[in-house]
This record gives structure tokens, sequence and C-alpha cells, in this order.
């Protein structure tokens, strides 16, 4: 209890929660590692701590309670310097980056296959002249 009330944790950390899970009457740890986006109510009973990842490309948050028996412990790996309170913005600006990285990559998959489109198009007009020429002979034939 005094750890955690004196653990230092802040938005900007990059932390490792390990959580107790019950399964079959048995305890097992899952750790939960990720940035820490708020901590609200201070340091009473009710104190809770908000944690995000990315899984599978997919943004995951927990809210976790600091003095939860649940928890067994938590890790603080890494420290950011923040200039907010709550960095709730986070959300947003993963969304927006990877809409942008997804534009990109789209725009990347367009150009290489117009080129493979062009490249055909131009051994196409290649090979066309001569038809032209072998036609050309033909009616001239004819007009013969």
């Amino acid at each position: 209890m005094e750890t955690r009330k004196n653990l230092d944790l802040r938005p900007g950390d990059t932390v490792r929660v390990f959580q107790k899970i019950e399964e079959k009457g048995k305890f097992r740890l899952q750790a939960f590692e990720g940035l820490v986006l708020a901590r609200k109510h201070g340091t009473e009973a009710g104190a809770t701590f908000t944690v995000r990842r990315v899984a599978s490309g997919v943004g995951v948050e927990k809210i976790f309670p600091i003095y939860s028996p649940m928890i067994d412990k938590i890790e603080i790996i890494k420290r950011s310097r923040v200039r907010r309170a709550k960095l709730y913005y986070i959300r947003d600006k993963v969304a927006r980056e990877s809409r942008r990285q997804l534009r990109r990559t789209r725009m990347m998959g367009t150009t290489t296959a117009s080129a493979e489109v062009e490249d055909k198009a131009n051994e196409a007009e290649e090979s066309v002249p001569e038809a032209k020429e072998v036609a050309a002979v033909g009616k001239d034939k004819k007009a013969e």
C-alpha cells in the first residue's frame, strides 16, 4: 500500500502493469504495457490511471485502480516529458497518423500499378508500328 502511495505515476510514462487473473481456481499474472494517458483522484482510495496500448493495430485502453489487490505490481519503464495533465489527444493523433500511412501506401500502390500499365502500353505501341507497316504493304498490293 505504501509503495503504491509513493509510486510517482504520471501521464506520459510507459508502464507495465501486472494484473492477477483467476483461471480454474488459480491466479496467473498478465502484463499490460502502454502509455499512461491520465491519472485521476490523486492519492485517495479510489484513485485510477488509464493506460493505452496498440494491440494488433487496434488501440486498447484499460483503467486500473491504483490500490487494487488484483494488481500485483506496476513497473515504470520509461518517462516522457509531457505538457498536459491528460493525454486524450493521443487517441486522435494515432488515428490520424495511421490514416496518413494508409493513404501513402495506396498512392504508392497506384503509382507502381500505373507504371506497369504504362510499360505494357509502351511495349504494345512498339509492336503496333510493325503491324501498321504490314497493313500498309497489304493495301499497296491491293491497289496494284
